[in-house]
């Protein structure tokens, strides 16, 4: 069974950089053929999907994130980790790790598993 645990600072002011870690067990983060995403959920948006990272270390993005986000990972932690930049009020939401399995044609979404999500408050 893999477990997704997402944590950090559960409040961020405006205008500085939102830092989340999502610590994998049960399943190596480098194994092929899974990437591991960043989604995040509000009322009044619903879910938007940020990006992810592949197995293989490749990171993809979200145009309407990509100008703001970056993914890394820390293989020896087992953890990947999401840093948006210059968040306002409107990044106030939920955010979830997930692993979504590659099958190396279009993208389904199927993710598998999730973490429990984390609520990110940005306000001054």
């Amino acid at each position: 069974q893999v477990h997704l645990q997402e944590s950090g600072p559960g409040l961020v002011k405006p205008s500085q950089t939102l830092s989340l870690t999502c610590t994998v067990s049960g399943g190596s983060i480098t194994i092929d053929y899974y990437c591991w995403n960043w989604i995040r959920q509000s009322p009044g948006k619903g879910l938007q999907w940020i990006g992810y990272i592949c197995s293989s270390g490749t990171t993809y993005y979200s145009p309407f994130f990509k100008s703001r986000s970056s993914i890394s990972r820390d293989t020896s932690k087992n953890q990947f980790t999401l840093q948006l930049t210059s968040v306002t009020p409107e990044d106030t939401a939920v955010y979830f790790c997930a692993r979504e399995p590659f099958n190396g044609g279009s993208r389904i979404y199927n993710y598998d598993y999730w973490g429990q999500g984390t609520q990110v408050t940005v306000s001054s």
